[in-house]
């Protein structure tokens, strides 16, 4: 056990990191575990892989998964910001990058071959965009001869537009709703609120009416006859069948049918094989983790850190329920993968960065030491 009086970098960042959110993120690791030994069997099977192919291929993610969490955790809060920027850069050139160069899966080009290694950019793009944005508006907010909030403002176009060109509309969505969280709790009026919320409902309708794969998907979903709803029929049959208590592990069926079984339907498949109240069980580990973190932005005396660890558990939330949303046919398919549950290379170490970024802003540190920090940032 270590003593609190042991100066040492481990000692420090054991007394003033969170537990709690360390626990729930570990949590969350393993219940992942469990479910793709269930998902990812049937899918293995269908591609002629062994059959615990995803599983084993999940343990190796998540030993530098665990190791960035724990790596960028030590980060002081100028390391990252450092570290966001040259992440938000190299990752919109690679998006750029992926539009004219990456293949085209399901009629989009999201991803880029790195030698062996497909990767999906906008990934990484997504926890850097939410560490510059809070930078911008703390700056704006703290230095009157800084157009912070114009910086911030920016910012979006400049993320979303590669995003739509690609197209990405699901991701497009969850960078816009963060950062319209990020602009409420920096104390813009509800009058803009409104206004930004209105002009997400325009975006969604010229979506609808220019993106045909969004239109088409939007219809499926208000309408059950009027396309292939395979899909969203055998993930919503999955909750029919598992019922409170599920078949029992291995017994399920619809991940026999289900193409995405070990990825963006994982949480089906869990409802059919473990029941109804271990769903509701991880739904509660995921507010859990939302909860502690707003709590922890809500202690913070330091504005950067209020608005990423908002921005940051903002993110982790709301993908989690576009996620389940789309399990539950509450919205339209989208491809969007649960948090530490799918399987995933780019998807682990993305969150892994966000996670890590999370659990650096929220460790405990003393005011003299934000005080000193804002001194040598005015000089």
């Amino acid at each position: 056990m270590m003593s609190r009086a042991e100066r040492s970098h481990l000692g420090d960042w054991w007394w003033t990191v969170d537990r709690a959110l360390l626990a729930g993120l570990g949590a969350l690791m393993t219940a992942g575990l469990v479910f793709l030994m269930a998902g990812g069997p049937p899918v293995a099977e269908r591609l002629g892989l062994p059959t615990f192919h995803f599983l084993n291929r999940q343990v190796l993610y998540l030993l530098p998964t665990i190791a960035l969490i724990l790596a960028v955790s030590f980060l002081s809060l100028r390391h990252i910001r450092r570290m966001a920027l040259v992440t938000y850069a190299i990752g919109i050139v690679l998006c750029v990058a992926a539009i004219k160069y990456g293949p085209e899966i399901k009629g989009a080009h999201r991803w880029i071959q790195l030698g062996s290694i497909g990767v999906q950019p906008s990934e990484f793009v997504k926890p850097a965009f939410v560490i510059l944005a809070a930078w911008a508006f703390a700056e704006g907010a703290r230095r009157r001869d800084m157009p912070g909030g114009t910086l911030a403002v920016m910012l979006l176009p400049m993320t979303i537009v590669p995003l739509i060109l690609q197209p990405d509309f699901g991701q497009t969505m969850l960078v816009t709703m963060v950062w319209c969280c990020m602009v409420f709790v920096a104390g813009l009026h509800w009058f803009w609120v409104a206004g930004l919320g209105g002009a997400g409902l325009l975006g969604v309708a010229a979506a609808y009416e220019f993106l045909p794969h969004v239109r088409a998907r939007i219809t499926r979903f208000m309408d059950k006859e009027s396309g292939d709803n395979f899909q969203t029929f055998w993930s919503q049959e999955s909750f029919n069948v598992g019922g409170w208590f599920g078949t029992g592990p291995g017994e399920g069926v619809a991940k026999r049918h289900l193409p995405d079984a070990h990825t963006d339907f994982i949480f089906s498949v869990a409802g059919e094989e473990f029941g109804v109240i271990v769903c509701i069980g991880i739904v509660l580990l995921f507010a859990f983790i939302v909860m502690r973190g707003l709590m922890l932005a809500r202690r913070s005396d330091d504005i950067f850190c209020r608005l990423a660890i908002t921005g940051l558990t903002a993110l982790f939330g709301l993908q989690a329920c576009i996620n389940m949303a789309v399990n539950t046919r509450l919205m339209p398919a989208k491809g969007m993968t649960l948090p530490f549950i799918s399987y995933g290379g780019s998807s682990l170490i993305s969150l892994a960065l966000g996670m890590g970024f999370l659990v650096a802003l929220t460790r405990r540190r003393p005011r003299t030491a934000l005080l000193n920090r804002d001194e040598g940032l005015a000089h």
